[in-house]
């Protein structure tokens, strides 16, 4: 008993402090966002707040674009799980249920899809978006976001694992595949979809590299490449910057907290699809 609580005392210890590790960054932005710039940079800042000054975050609400930026990051994010859950959906279906040539090869590219590194893809896409005139619109920012092997291949095992008596009985109630799809196996599944539909979410909230390639009019920028505006515009102003940070954050924090065991759910299923 006494060497089994050391060793619980010990792991309490060690989670305590990687917690602490890890929060503090947050922390540190948070006391900063707070203060005004000259005690930002000023010999005398210290770790615990000394003053609070929400001067940055004025500055941040009303004096950059961070409200087309929140318009810009939340539409998109939704057309995009939208879109990236039916047609995942869809596909993993057709791959699952239903027989036609060249299905085995269709799926070995989704798979071998994981071996190729999205940014190998930036050249050719940069230049099909510009041929297409989506160049500063959303439609560029979302096109190239839509493919998602990990959803496809979720769904594909979750109908793989559905008994063949299910799909038997809704054909001969006169089912076809969209009452077998949407009205049977997708209740069946709703675990996997909101789990799915948030991780989908907050990758495409976060995305950067893409967004800050296929956008250079200000109006148009997503939170994370909005946030390099900021730094441009003011300067080395750190507080500034700490609560535009935190602010683009807050989002994904919030459904982070709320949604905690899906979004958990999600990062296993996506893991030992990809292990």
């Amino acid at each position: 008993m006494t060497r089994r609580r050391l060793e619980n005392i010990a792991l309490a210890g060690i989670t305590l402090t990687a917690g602490a590790i890890w929060i503090f960054p947050l922390y540190w932005a948070f006391v900063t966002s707070i203060r005004s710039d000259a005690r930002v940079v000023s010999d005398g800042a210290g770790l615990i707040p000394d003053e609070f000054n929400p001067t940055s975050y004025v500055d941040a609400l009303f004096n950059t674009s961070l409200i087309d930026w929140y318009i810009n990051s939340i539409g998109t994010s939704l057309i995009i799980t939208v879109v990236v859950l039916v047609t995942g959906m869809m596909c993993a279906y057709a791959l699952s249920q239903m027989q036609f040539p060249g299905r085995r090869l269709l799926y070995l590219v989704v798979l071998a899809s994981f071996m190729v590194p999205a940014q190998t893809l930036v050249v050719p896409q940069f230049e099909l978006m510009n041929r297409l005139d989506l160049i500063n619109r959303w439609g560029g920012i979302i096109l190239p976001q839509l493919v998602v092997p990990v959803v496809i291949i979720v769904y594909k095992q979750f109908f793989d694992a559905l008994p063949k008596e299910m799909k038997e009985a809704v054909v001969l109630d006169g089912g076809g595949d969209y009452t077998l799809l949407f009205r049977v196996y997708l209740p069946l599944n709703w675990g996997i979809t909101t789990a799915l539909g948030i991780i989908t979410f907050i990758m495409s909230w976060n995305a950067f590299l893409w967004p800050f390639l296929v956008v250079t009019t200000e109006n148009m920028m997503t939170i994370p490449v909005g946030i390099t505006q900021v730094n441009d515009a003011f300067g080395v102003a750190y507080a500034r910057v700490m609560s535009v940070a935190l602010l683009a954050a807050a989002p994904v924090v919030i459904a982070y907290l709320i949604f905690q065991k899906r979004v958990t759910e999600a990062v296993m299923i996506s893991s030992g699809v990809k292990g």
